[in-house]
């Protein structure tokens, strides 16, 4: 008997509660084996259960996004025994208040690097791996932050707009290479379990469209690595239609 062909693999590095985890499960449905990423295995362990249950194929990994060692070793080891990496998902947030004047330099770069060096460290890998094959997407999930920094939120602006600048740089490189990378702003409270943590209204918000919901990201995330390389997106924002902009 023929071996069973590989199916597509789909890396979300910071599957979470919300977005990260809508996402890897949508490309499940999709047809994809995902593997997904956070610091902490057991957090993750739910999502895979869900979307083995589901009939999909996924795995899970602790990994610090934020050490090339551990970066290089989770995607060479997702190459070796699970299948090339088509599309990856770079989905850590770090949105972290605090007002300039109180702000520590050692709390700043750790925004900085879970928002934007982590981005660098696994993007970089996953165009290395990608570029030989001449194919491939890379999505960055962006903030409000990435196009404006509020009041309080110098660290996280500052590391989403980095993040941006990061991903129009490899876009206009790879895009020669075969491999659509785009940036995905999402401009508003997004339903999960930190907003839902902070508001008491969320199923007011929700059913009337003034948070975005995870499942709705999500398609467009799909819909972004299955476009066309004759019309490619580089940057998509995603709001809300009541909210202000």
């Amino acid at each position: 008997m023929a071996a069973q062909e590989r199916r597509p693999v789909a890396v979300v590095v910071g599957a979470g509660d919300s977005t990260g985890g809508a996402i890897a499960k949508r490309f499940a449905r999709g047809g994809y084996t995902v593997c997904l990423t956070r610091r902490n295995l057991d957090k993750l362990q739910p999502l895979v259960d869900e979307i083995r249950a589901a009939g999909g194929e996924a795995h899970g990994f602790a990994s610090d996004a934020r050490n090339e060692d551990e970066v290089n070793a989770l995607f060479d080891d997702i190459e070796g025994r699970i299948g090339p990496v088509e599309v990856f998902v770079f989905n850590i947030g770090a949105n972290v208040p605090s007002s300039i004047l109180e702000e520590t330099a050692r709390k700043y770069f750790k925004v900085w690097e879970m928002a934007c060096f982590a981005g660098f460290l696994t993007a970089r890998k996953a165009a290395r791996c990608m570029a030989p094959r001449g194919k491939g997407t890379i999505l960055f999930t962006g903030a409000t932050a990435s196009l404006r920094g509020a009041a309080n939120f110098a660290a996280f602006a500052g590391a989403k707009a980095a993040l941006r600048a990061l991903a129009q740089s490899m876009a206009r490189e790879l895009g020669q290479r075969g491999i659509h990378v785009a940036h995905v702003v999402v401009d508003g409270a997004i339903d999960g379990v930190f907003t839902r943590s902070n508001r008491d209204n969320v199923e007011e918000l929700l059913a009337e469209n003034r948070i975005l919901k995870p499942e709705e990201i999500a398609a467009n995330y799909v819909w972004l690595h299955r476009q066309p390389k004759s019309a490619w997106t580089h940057e998509l924002d995603l709001r809300p239609s009541v909210e202000k902009w």
